[in-house]
């Protein structure tokens, strides 16, 4: 009889040592894993308050897209009183699929109490 072990097993479901050096098993096929829309979102609004010093203060839409993934996001760009008067600013984010900030840009500045002059279908 032979003691040998069947070495054709795939190498994304062979298991290997914590890097730690503890003895449990871990799966190599779940390091390839990328972050979900939550943790993108806190890294495009971490990665943008580092590049520009004011902080996000709120996500408008985010979408994925052949770079990765787009984001616009509302940013308070100049405090006033009232706060309804405050200037506020969209920056459009662009984030690869890992969610490493590729580039940013504002695409427009508001103040805070006032609506779009256009909108979509009205006069």
């Amino acid at each position: 009889m032979s003691n040998t072990k069947n070495t054709e097993e795939p190498q994304s479901a062979q298991k290997t040592r914590d890097p730690e050096g503890s003895d449990d098993l871990t799966d190599n096929s779940d390091r390839t894993e990328r972050p979900g829309p939550m943790e993108l979102l806190r890294l495009a609004r971490g990665q943008l308050a580092e590049l520009t010093g004011r902080e996000v203060e709120s996500v408008s839409s985010f979408e994925q897209n052949e770079e990765g993934w787009a984001f616009e996001v509302e940013v308070v760009e100049l405090e006033r009183v009232p706060d309804t008067m405050s200037l506020l600013a969209s920056y459009r984010v662009q984030l690869d699929p890992e969610g490493r900030l590729t580039g940013y840009r504002r695409v427009r500045r508001y103040e805070r109490g006032r609506a779009d002059a256009h909108r979509p279908g009205g006069r």
